[in-house]
């Protein structure tokens, strides 16, 4: 725990988890995963037959070499795969994700979608298990949903539901919600599901995959069968050659169907791991263009961007518009968050002659959702307009360190594309607060490149608040274009060699403060 504390990937507030709980629930899913050999009962078997519990299994070292996000879809799915849950009886075990394939895909096949949501999810998804039956589970799904439909007040009714439903579950009734977002997350982490709303939808281009995964029924093979296989890289239906050729073939009509471009020709497909690096490819081509569809609509997401910035400024947390639509900043991943509500900012304004995904160096779900922040060694949003460039690099820091962390990487991010950009590049940096030791480092702007060559860059620190109420009286007025935002740059940055940092930054305040007036006028 101390060590996941100490590189920042939790937050744990001094003596506010002295049990160590999160480096328990951390162990828990590198063994449910099968990163690490897990504990064997010993009414299952001896450990020794699996391996040293605690140590690094070998779909733990394959896990490790994967490289892209795609990559760690498909190990997150082969591990969910597993059917490793026991079932009341003790002697059968399954996998939720095939079961939730199931229940979807019956839902599918009486409606027409593979739709559920939030609380058909939460009532009836994952707390049941193949011990129910999986077509009164689906026929207590649309129950639910033709009553709720005709339900005057949504809240209300769910309570009613969720207190019915208890009566009849042998756990605690908070966990129908308490535990639903976080196992839905679980679940689209297998790249098989995606958001829909609240709740989830099977993935189209994965619709064939999600069939041949989905199972209804549990397993009698003992649980350490389950773990071997689950420890040395539980097998895909795509690893079977007849299974990999369909998924491909039907890969190949869905992008024909949308009318987009593909070539494939150059790859050999005579194995299943050929055919499957060439189905990568095309689902890769899938996103993008998916991607660059989401990007046209971000000019008509201004107040929802806006919104995330708001939580941002917050430290995270939620905001719920109504029973079936909320946005959340997980309080853990606010950077990765930053990042992605700049990047979407941008997005809105248009105009970008770079594609979307080239804007970006943060990897995305299959929902568009952050899964990263972007890594180092380069600037965190390269947006590219016809006449000039705009470097954005945020950071979540507003202590005196901010200087120290953000001021020698973001001269050398920007001055790098001074030297790649034919054409002005101007610097932005967003912070939550801007530390004025920053602004000092920024104000003088000096970068000395290759050769000792002096470079005088342009870089402007705005606080996120600042940039929000300018980003939203940009779109409240009609005004939202990249000219709008050059033009603040230019202005921030006149006359700052006269002034003493606190002064500059008295003066960005002023000039946003005009700015906005003036749009709003």
């Amino acid at each position: 725990m101390k060590f996941l504390d100490d590189k920042g990937i939790i937050q744990n507030e001094e003596g506010k988890d002295p049990s160590g709980s999160h480096a328990r629930k951390w162990r828990l899913m590198f063994s449910k995963n099968g990163l690490i050999y897990p504990q064997v009962k010993q009414k299952d078997g001896n450990q020794a037959d699996l391996g040293v519990i605690d140590d690094i299994t070998p779909f733990g070292r394959t896990f490790l070499r994967a490289d892209t996000y795609p990559a760690v879809q498909e190990m997150f799915l082969r591990a969910m795969s597993v059917e490793q849950f026991p079932l009341p009886d003790g002697k059968h075990f399954f996998s939720p994700l095939r079961w939730m394939l199931a229940i979807m895909l019956e839902l599918e096949r009486r409606t027409g979608t593979s739709e559920i949501s939030r609380i058909e999810f939460a009532l009836w998804g994952h707390t049941t298990n193949p011990s129910y039956d999986l077509m009164s589970v689906v026929d207590s799904i649309l129950d639910l949903r033709e009553r709720r439909s005709h339900a005057p007040a949504k809240r209300s009714f769910d309570k009613q539901e969720i207190a019915k439903r208890g009566e009849n579950y042998s756990k605690k009734s908070d966990n129908f919600l308490d535990y639903s977002d976080m196992n839905m997350r679980y679940l689209r982490i297998s790249g098989v599901l995606q958001r829909k709303g609240r709740g989830l939808t099977i993935v189209p281009s994965k619709h064939l995959l999600a069939e041949k995964l989905a199972k209804p029924d549990a397993s009698a093979e003992p649980l350490m069968e389950q773990y071997k296989l689950l420890c040395g890289g539980a097998p895909l239906p795509t690893d079977d050659l007849p299974v990999a050729k369909a998924l491909l073939e039907d890969l190949i009509q869905q992008m024909k169907d949308r009318h987009i471009v593909f070539d494939i020709s150059d790859l050999p497909l005579t194995t299943p791991t050929e055919i499957n690096i060439a189905r990568q490819r095309l689902e890769n081509i899938l996103s993008q263009t998916d991607e660059i569809r989401y990007a046209s609509e971000q000019c008509n997401q201004w107040q929802e961007i806006s919104d995330y910035m708001s939580l941002l400024i917050k430290g995270g947390g939620k905001l719920v518009y109504d029973e079936d639509n909320a946005i959340e900043v997980p309080k853990d991943e606010t950077p990765a968050y930053l990042e992605w509500t700049l990047w979407r900012a941008a997005l809105a304004v248009d105009h970008l002659v770079n594609k979307p995904y080239e804007v970006r160096g943060f990897r995305l779900d299959s929902d568009f959702l952050p899964v990263s922040a972007a890594g180092g060694g380069k600037g965190d949003l390269y947006c590219e307009f016809e006449d000039f460039t705009i470097l954005t690099e945020v950071t979540m820091s507003t202590s005196s360190r901010q200087e120290a962390m953000e001021g020698e990487p973001v001269r050398r991010h920007v001055s790098d594309a001074v030297l790649r950009y034919d054409k002005p590049v101007y610097g932005l940096f967003i912070a939550i607060r801007i530390d004025t030791n920053t602004a000092e480092t920024f104000r003088h702007g000096v970068w000395y490149a290759k050769d000792d060559v002096k470079q005088s860059l342009n870089i402007i620190p705005l606080s996120l608040e600042q940039f929000q109420r300018f980003f939203v009286a940009m779109f409240s007025s009609n005004r939202a274009t990249p000219d709008s935002l050059k033009d603040l740059l230019i202005s921030c940055g006149e006359g700052r060699e006269t002034m003493e940092a606190p002064t500059w930054k008295q003066c960005i305040e002023h000039l946003i403060a005009e700015k906005c007036t003036c749009f709003l006028a």
